[in-house]
């Protein structure tokens, strides 16, 4: 979504600082709170007037991060203003964190019209309360496997943020950094968020149109185009996998030639390197998604459940029940942090 600049007027001086209300969540990753209120503050320093404020809310009266640092919260869920901005500061164990009042609140702050943002998991938040659907969302590459199993009707996407209407979604991190220069920039006008950038020793500004991972050749440590495609067609093709026949006929090569690539740059075999992302989705799907363990074995291109077993217990020394097992665990959550 793009946001044309503006200058701020006289109404906006009269009603106030844009107030921006983030939502923490227990075990919410500091880095990307961090990275949305900093803007903030600093905007108002360089500009020398009060442009943003801010509160933060939650259940109870404190709320801790995922690093140990406690904060001491505002307000609880309570009626906002309806041009407030909620941002939800997601983390570890965010289907836990999800809490039904918390899921209602944002549902009927929703229903008043106000502007609602996911930050990092908090993407799941707001797709658990049904407020991202039919929308186009982010969030962390670590959490898109079970995200996109749970909400088939959010089109999700590997943008490092995204502005659907009044629905905003980061990768976590300090894409909150580039999502709220965005805003300044809507809001104030570019030179006010290059400042802001320039304070924070932020060299590159990133749009949603950038992806939050490297290209698969800069991932891997190696630049051969002809692998990096046929590892885009693994990717591509985990529920029904391509055999290698198969890759190498699409880009044009001999099953052979194939394998002595895979030999060469990865010390392994196309067969090898396929399964393992096909078991590292099935443990992204265990970790963060309540589906069956015949459903993910189904979702990874696995025909039975005792093959899945088998593969799975070779690569990860347990089987994916126990694997499931362990989420109930302490630190177990710790699995499936994003960052």
């Amino acid at each position: 979504m793009t946001l044309a600049p503006r200058k701020a007027t006289q109404t906006d001086k009269a009603t106030g600082p844009r107030r921006f209300v983030f939502l923490l969540l227990d075990k919410f990753t500091m880095v990307n709170f961090a990275g949305a209120i900093e803007p903030l503050r600093i905007a108002n320093r360089v500009s020398g007037e009060d442009l943003y404020s801010w509160l933060l809310c939650g259940e109870g009266k404190e709320k801790t991060c995922s690093n140990g640092a406690t904060f001491r919260l505002d307000i609880g869920l309570d009626e906002i203003e309806r041009e407030d901005t909620i941002l939800v500061c997601g983390g570890i164990d965010i289907q836990r964190m999800s809490t039904k009042a918390v899921i209602n609140w944002l549902r009927r702050e929703a229903r008043r019209g106000v502007t609602i943002g996911g930050l990092c998991t908090g993407a799941h938040t707001l797709a658990k309360a049904g407020l991202l659907d039919g929308k186009k969302a982010t969030i962390h590459w670590e959490n898109q496997d079970g995200f996109a199993e749970e909400f088939e009707d959010v089109k999700l996407t590997k943008s490092v943020y995204v502005m659907d209407g009044n629905r905003w979604t980061t990768a976590g991190g300090i894409s909150s950094i580039d999502l709220m220069l965005k805003v300044i920039a809507a809001d104030h006008g570019e030179d006010l968020a290059n400042t802001v950038a320039d304070q924070l020793i932020y060299s590159t500004i990133r749009t949603d149109q950038d992806t939050q991972r490297l290209s698969i050749p800069t991932r891997i440590g190696v630049r051969h185009p002809k692998l990096s495609q046929v590892i885009q067609m693994m990717e591509g093709n985990i529920e029904d996998p391509m055999s290698p026949a198969d890759l190498a006929e699409e880009v044009g090569m001999s099953t052979r030639q194939l394998e002595r690539l895979f030999r060469r740059y990865l010390n392994r075999s196309p067969k090898r390197y396929y399964m393992e992302l096909r078991l590292q989705k099935a443990r992204n799907l265990l970790m963060q998604t309540d589906m069956s363990v015949i459903n993910v074995a189904l979702a990874c291109g696995f025909a039975s459940p005792s093959h899945f077993s088998k593969c799975y217990r070779s690569h990860y020394n347990t089987t994916p029940y126990r694997e499931r097992g362990t989420q109930g665990m302490p630190g177990a959550g710790q699995v499936r942090l994003s960052i």
